[in-house]
């Protein structure tokens, strides 16, 4: 099928992920790879336990799978600022930046929500099931006639008190550049009548922004994972910002637009990034 005008690119390619940061000995990629192999195959009894528990049962089961593969690979979390949802029994539209496939792992390893991803991840082996298993709403990007429904399941899910995740640009780019906010899917936010959390994705290694675990160019999954497996120090930061309340834009264009300013704050460093409070650090 053919791509239309309004398909997300980026111009983000192989040139810019970074190959000379430090890596760690065959000897550390060995066992990592075995230890992510194991949590990848207890992911089936993952996969069984949520379809059997609901509530904070399932979120706590499969918050904890996230942060064991998280730690498999060798990153670690961190994160910065309060919860994804202030009141369980409110929806709330939770938007970050696009980089890696890390990103629903650190995402999902903080807060189980339902993410929105292009198709392509379901079909990834025991991970796509893990992350359908999270009630991920996939988004075939090159069928727009399918968009409104999308936006009218995402708005309901979140009358319904749910919160929703979305990658706002639409595609991903390398973690030192970003793209713009795509405006479409926040039209949910605005028919639900609730807020929208703005979080930004960084990661690092040491104290310098790193571009290693970027999922861009001719990238398959396969080279992209080597890449995490060889890497030395890698920490994922989920910086979580203070909502955006109901009201405070009236088209989803400004709505768009107002999100992106305020990530761009962090994202960029044109403000402090406040320490992590205590009860908010994670480590996986």
């Amino acid at each position: 099928m053919s791509k239309h005008a309004w398909m997300p690119v980026s111009p983000c390619g192989d040139g810019c992920v970074d190959h000379s940061t430090a890596s760690v000995g065959a000897v550390r990629v060995a066992w990592r790879v075995v230890a992510a192999s194991a949590v990848m195959l207890c992911g089936v009894l993952v996969v069984l336990a949520v379809l059997c528990v609901r509530g904070r049962a399932r979120s706590v089961v499969l918050r904890r799978w996230f942060r064991a593969l998280l730690g498999a690979f060798g990153v670690r979390l961190r994160v910065v600022g309060p919860v994804f949802q202030d009141n369980p029994g409110r929806g709330v539209l939770v938007v970050s930046n696009h980089v890696s496939w890390l990103d629903e792992l650190a995402i999902d390893a903080v807060q189980p929500i339902r993410m929105v991803a292009k198709r392509d991840i379901r079909d990834w082996p025991v991970l796509g099931r893990l992350i359908t298993a999270a009630r991920t709403v996939y988004l075939d990007r090159e069928r727009l006639s399918l968009l409104p429904g999308t936006v009218a399941e995402l708005a309901q899910a979140l009358r319904d008190g749910a919160a929703v995740g979305i990658h706002a640009e639409g595609t991903t780019w390398c973690g030192v550049a970003s793209g713009r906010y795509r405006p479409a899917l926040f039209q949910s936010a605005l028919d639900a009548g609730v807020p929208v959390r703005p979080v930004v994705l960084r990661y690092r290694q040491g104290s310098a922004t790193t571009t290693r675990p970027a999922f861009v160019g001719s990238d398959t999954l396969v080279d992209s994972m080597r890449r995490v497996l060889r890497s030395r120090g890698l920490v994922v930061e989920v910086h979580v910002l203070d909502e955006v309340a109901p009201g405070r834009a009236g088209t989803r264009r400004e709505l768009a637009a107002l999100v992106q300013r305020e990530a761009e704050r962090v994202a960029y460093g044109s403000v402090e990034v406040p320490s992590p409070r205590p009860h908010a650090t994670r480590v996986a």
